[in-house]
């Protein structure tokens, strides 16, 4: 419910704002486009299979569910590599040179992301790597058991493991740290020019911004990625099924952090929802917070 009102309510504002759209925000919207997608083709059947206590269906709902949730999580990790990316990018450009970023090379950009998460998610079906059943039982995913005995197996999940987990893991900590530092260089001198009074409260704010999103990614896929790859080298009877499963509710949970840190960080995403409250003649109880006048400094984050 929290992933697809949130993630509704991102898409709303971007359909709202088309006009007005920066380039980057185009990937907030793609991402958006993942996460409501896997909460929409996925999560009702494990649901229902959990009300069963058992997976509903057999090995083509089984599959479909597999691919579907590689898919969507792909594209998420991809994207939010490619938002911090280009968010390091922006940061560290001079104006003229951020505007290169234009929309087309955006769209271009979202285009390869789902054609790289598809062919990651096509794979197994024509005979690299697997789908099949969680330890647990009521979902799907990539068979992790079944690899510490396959040659062919254990080469496809440590090129995904690194393809498509560590590197962009990666990428994502290195772009967010680099940002960090820049705005606290930018800090320091106009701190030194005592230009900007709230440099301090925006310096701390813009950070934990970042430091959200990557502890955010991180906390939330690391603890599956491990008890993964412990099925790999091991039999996955060697865990109880509670511990199998939590990581996996931990991983999905993810899909639902975002609209809450747009919300708090973004004072264009805060209004934009006041007024699809009023519209809409509803009300959600997100968190509040003090709307500070926008700076030089904040519109280099934003980009």
């Amino acid at each position: 419910i929290l992933t697809i009102l949130g993630n509704s309510a991102v898409l709303a504002t971007a359909v709202k704002r088309s006009s007005l759209l920066k380039s980057p925000e185009l990937l907030t919207a793609n991402l958006a486009v993942a996460d409501i997608g896997m909460a929409i083709s996925m999560y009702p059947l494990a649901i229902a299979s959990a009300w069963n206590h058992a997976w509903l269906g057999g090995d083509a709902s089984c599959i479909y569910y597999a691919l579907l949730g590689f898919l969507f999580g792909v594209c998420s990790m991809m994207t939010l590599c490619a938002m911090a990316v280009i968010r390091f990018l922006v940061t560290n450009s001079s104006k003229s040179n951020s505007n290169k970023i234009t929309k087309n090379t955006v769209c271009n950009l979202i285009t390869f992301i789902w054609l790289y998460s598809l062919f990651w998610a096509i794979l197994p079906l024509v005979g690299w790597g697997y789908y099949g059943p969680e330890p647990f039982g009521i979902s799907c995913t990539i068979a992790w058991s079944k690899f510490h005995n396959s040659s062919n197996g254990f080469s496809f999940i440590l090129s995904m493991f690194l393809l498509c987990t560590v590197l962009p893991a990666l990428t994502i900590v290195a772009c967010y740290l680099g940002i960090a530092w820049k705005v606290h260089k930018a800090y320091q001198d106009i701190q030194n020019i005592d230009r900007i009074p709230n440099a301090a409260k925006l310096e701390k704010k813009l950070t934990l911004m970042a430091v959200l999103i990557s502890v955010g990614f991180l906390s939330s896929w690391t603890p599956y990625a491990a008890a993964s790859f412990w099925s790999v080298f091991n039999s996955s009877n060697s865990l109880q099924p509670i511990v199998t499963l939590l990581p996996c509710l931990f991983a999905k949970s993810s899909t639902a952090y975002n609209p809450f840190i747009y919300y708090i960080f973004s004072k264009t995403f805060r209004h934009e929802i006041k007024q699809l409250q009023c519209c809409c003649g509803w009300r959600v109880p997100f968190f509040s917070t003090d709307s500070s006048t926008e700076n030089p400094l904040s519109m280099m984050w934003s980009g």
